[in-house]
């Protein structure tokens, strides 16, 4: 715990086993259904209840934020796209607008640290414009840091008290894909070339420039690598920091969240640190083409669903994946046991084998010994 984040409860493991036991009722081999029973058998435990619930408000916020080292030539775009963006989710024009009406989710922006004046329906948690760049600065001060955190924290408990019974995490900011890398390689003691990617496609010059400023970023933050609060103002930004404390949040309010890519990975790291084992309340939604994501994956153990070479962000990859977990959800809850449906179990049939067997041999208690 750390920083005013309360102890984590973890999923309940009691109605988790019961779960496996009526998985082990529906009509269909035992695993048939292969990680959408685990899947299910998850969502039962975090929401407490055998069967579980379909998902009635699942929630999407998009964390939007500007990085000052996104003005060294580290990414493909320049800073001001990060604002147009967020137009452009208000309007319903972006990818993830277009994902979460396919799985059934709705879309809430929220500005941290745009460079820019934004919609005042976004800016109410607004702690500054643009971080600043962690190769030669800190990112935040120390009155910022507590502002971005609990605009996260305070993110989470609105969607949570409004009904959102799912969380999903997304981000918007050119530039942000180096902060990520830089929490991750720092926190798994992973050398700069074996994790930088190429973010939104930044060409070879500009890759050299992304591995020389999160070199740069990772000396300064080395020092600070055990505080997460301090990592997180020297080496990350306000966006980072919101995203953290809503992961943590949400893991405290007992509330499942999909994980998106390396963005919202990387912050989830911190989270964990700054609330212990939140992570057990996080599924992870896919793995994107960024090498550092597969890092900060494996570091929190979680297997993701899909990979299809993804790298957009926004919450695009969690998205395309709640409808593999409602599908869990629906085959845990609506499908008919062996006893409601009158259909034989294996066991039942071996019951019959031995019955039919006994039917055709003779009993020859006590009958005499013909061998003498």
């Amino acid at each position: 715990m750390t920083d005013g984040f309360g102890p984590v409860t973890p999923p309940d493991a009691a109605i988790r086993a019961a779960a496996e036991q009526r998985q082990a009722q529906l009509t269909k081999p035992g695993g048939a259904l292969g990680r959408l029973e685990t899947l299910g058998n998850w969502v039962s435990a975090c929401q407490g209840v055998c069967p579980p619930k379909q998902f009635e408000r699942a929630r999407v916020v998009v964390f939007a934020g500007d990085h000052g080292v996104a003005r060294h030539g580290v990414s493909a775009y320049p800073s001001e796209v990060t604002a147009q963006m967020v137009a452009n989710f208000l309007g319903g024009g972006a990818a993830v607008n277009t994902l979460a009406g396919v799985a059934g989710a709705t879309v809430r922006v929220v500005d941290i640290s745009v460079d820019a004046d934004t919609d005042a329906r976004v800016d109410a948690h607004k702690v500054r414009r643009s971080s600043g760049a962690i190769d030669r600065e800190d990112a935040l001060s120390d009155e910022e840091i507590q502002a971005a955190l609990a605009a996260g924290t305070a993110i989470a408990d609105e969607e949570i008290d409004g009904g959102a019974d799912l969380l999903i995490a997304g981000d918007m900011g050119i530039g942000n894909t180096t902060p990520a890398t830089v929490l991750i390689a720092t926190l798994t003691d992973t050398e700069p070339i074996a994790a930088v990617g190429r973010g939104t496609g930044v060409d070879d010059a500009g890759w050299v420039r992304k591995v020389a400023a999160i070199r740069d970023a990772m000396r300064r933050a080395r020092p600070v690598a055990k505080d997460p609060v301090e990592l997180l103002r020297v080496a990350a930004g306000a966006d980072f920091a919101a995203m953290a404390g809503f992961l943590a949040q949400a893991a405290i309010r007992r509330t499942p969240v999909i994980l998106d890519g390396v963005v919202v990975t990387a912050a989830a790291l911190v989270a964990e640190d700054l609330a212990a084992g939140a992570s057990a309340w996080w599924l992870a939604g896919h793995r994107s083409t960024e090498p550092a994501h597969t890092l900060a994956l494996r570091h929190l153990r979680l297997d993701p669903l899909l990979d299809l070479d993804m790298r957009l962000g926004e919450g695009s990859g969690a998205l395309t994946a709640l409808p593999i977990l409602r599908a869990a959800v629906a085959t845990l809850a609506e499908m008919a046991t062996f006893a409601d449906a009158g259909v034989s179990t294996a066991d039942s049939a071996t019951e019959a084998e031995a019955e039919a067997v006994t039917s055709i041999v003779p009993d020859t208690t006590g009958q005499p010994d013909l061998r003498k």
